[in-house]
């Protein structure tokens, strides 16, 4: 399975407060998902690679696309991540 992050996790990577964090991923400036309560995570993989200097969140793609621990209820039509409908 993958490793998620809390927002508070990744703001302290970051060095800043968990608000811009959620700001960033609401501009699409790092790739979050939505847990079924709402709540905002982070791959692990996606914070490395945007510690790194040469990231760019306009070029960065995931190397494993697929959504992991999601289940989408019966009779739902998909799920939004980045505000981006998924089927």
């Amino acid at each position: 399975m993958t490793d998620l992050m809390t927002p508070a996790e990744v703001a302290r990577a970051f060095r800043v407060d968990p608000k811009t964090v959620t700001r960033w991923a609401h501009a699409g400036r790092i790739p979050s998902i939505r847990t079924p309560g709402g709540h905002r995570r982070f791959r692990a993989t996606d914070v490395q690679a945007a510690l790194r200097p040469d990231y760019d969140p306009m070029t960065y793609e995931r190397e494993d696309d697929e959504l992991i621990g999601v289940t989408v209820p019966a009779g739902v039509d998909g799920i939004a991540i980045n505000g981006r409908g998924v089927r």
